[in-house]
């Protein structure tokens, strides 16, 4: 019987399970590991789980050992000393080839010879002969990472509008898309400087609920539909979805509030792009 573990690890603060040979670890720990990049610190972000046999993964990451203060030292000195004189090499570099690229950050790898570059860029960059003037420098195994601007904002910002650090900086793994549908349906304003985030894009926390909002709008008739409810008959303008309650409009022009609960029944379902009456004597119904 095996056990792994969930750990945090890298500039962009991935998460990946990890088989670990102490059972012990308790979260917060940090911890050497090696993954499919190379050996590289990291941190305990759940309790070990054993894994029956029959499910091992093959190539999974491992952890070696608990970070010793040898490896603190060593990591202090990584981030202290080389990273900044590495930054400022290659953004040296840049400006000497004219490359169109903006240099976001830099990770060096706790215990192999990589150092990875990391840039944001409208296209694709030809960077062959700064890469080779950087491996000549540092002797390393250098790796240039194009990245995007919400990738740009989990490596250099920290906090959100709401106060708390960013989702993509402490739990979430995949940055899947968010759409404007998503506001719309949770009634959120549509001001883009209040539901963007740092990122300049649209917040992930709007994902969150959407699922949820998703399945009670079903519950409700759409626009334009015509309802006979326990306040008399009108058409509905609007909907409230965690409410659970729809406006309709009255053929004297009232708007009145009612509960999904006061629905008696539809008349008649909204209809969207129909086109002419089918003319034709065939059996079959017309889409």
């Amino acid at each position: 019987m095996q056990h792994q573990v969930t750990i945090r690890y890298g500039i962009l603060r991935n998460i990946e399970n990890v088989y670990t040979p102490t059972p012990t670890l308790r979260k917060g720990d940090k911890v050497v590991i090696r993954s499919s990049r190379g050996v590289e610190l990291g941190e305990v972000v759940s309790q070990p789980q054993e894994v029956d046999d029959k499910t091992v993964v093959q190539n999974m990451g491992e952890v070696l050992y608990k970070v010793t203060e040898e490896d603190k030292k060593k990591q202090k000195e990584i981030e202290e000393e080389k990273i900044p004189s590495e930054f400022s090499l290659c953004q040296k570099k840049i400006k000497e080839h004219n490359l169109p690229m903006k240099l976001a950050s830099v990770e060096h790898l706790f215990g192999s010879k990589k150092i990875i570059f990391y840039f944001l860029a409208k296209g694709r960059v030809d960077f062959r002969e700064l890469v080779k003037d950087l491996a000549k420098e540092y002797k390393s195994r250098i790796e240039m990472k194009q990245i995007g601007v919400r990738d740009e904002a989990r490596l250099l910002a920290e906090y959100e509008h709401c106060g708390r650090e960013l989702c993509c900086r402490t739990f979430l793994k995949d940055l899947e898309p968010v759409t404007m549908k998503m506001a719309k349906n949770q009634k959120a304003t549509l001001d883009p400087s209040k539901i963007s985030g740092r990122c300049g894009r649209l917040m992930c926390c709007l994902r969150y609920e959407d699922n949820a909002y998703e399945e009670l709008k079903h519950y409700l008739p759409k626009k334009g539909t015509l309802i006979m409810t326990t306040k008399g008959v009108g058409e509905v303008v609007d909907y409230d979805i965690l409410q659970q309650k729809v406006t309709m409009e009255t053929k004297d022009k009232k708007l009145i509030v009612v509960l999904k609960d006061e629905i008696l029944e539809k008349v008649n379902e909204t209809r969207t792009n129909m086109g002419k009456e089918c003319e034709s004597n065939c059996e079959h119904r017309c889409e």
